[in-house]
């Protein structure tokens, strides 16, 4: 089994999202080996300054990069970044297991992601235009992996 890390920066707070998220870990790990890593979010004042929210982006860019597996496929999710249907998205993973030892996303801060993280990301993964909270998103992301291996496996998950 393919082991699939997702990299969140920001800690999950409310049950019910743990609880979600531990639900669709529970799913994935018939298909693959789920892994969550949670950063520290980079701390900044209530309104910071260009200046500050780039060396906060740094840091968690830092660490970001720390934590992806070696020769993984990564997948930085980024609002400018590549649509998918969900047929589309498992056909993209499916052909990058048999390329890579494991499968990365990476979920940056409120913020977004540091640009040298996207630089260094095999993939921008854009899910919608639209803005999401980081801890909905995580279940957003597992939901679509979930979806992604079983049209893979064939089962009757996807309609």
């Amino acid at each position: 089994m393919v082991p699939v890390k997702i990299i969140a920066v920001g800690r999950l707070k409310e049950d019910w999202f743990r609880q979600a998220c531990g639900e669709y870990e529970k799913r994935l790990s018939a298909f693959c080996r789920p892994e969550i890593v949670e950063l520290r979010e980079a701390r900044l004042p209530d309104c910071p300054s260009d200046g500050e929210i780039a060396a906060a982006l740094a840091d968690e860019g830092r660490r970001i990069l720390s934590a992806v597996p070696p020769r993984a496929f990564t997948a930085a999710l980024a609002v400018e970044g590549r649509r998918f249907s969900s047929e589309a998205l498992a056909a993209e993973l499916a052909a990058r297991q048999s390329d890579h030892p494991s499968l990365c996303f990476i979920i940056g801060s409120s913020f977004g992601l540091d640009p040298e993280v996207k630089r260094a990301a095999d993939l921008l993964l854009s899910f919608s235009d639209l803005t999401f909270p980081h801890r909905l998103f995580r279940v957003m992301l597992l939901e679509a992996l979930y979806r992604s291996f079983t049209i893979i496996k064939g089962t009757g998950y996807h309609k």
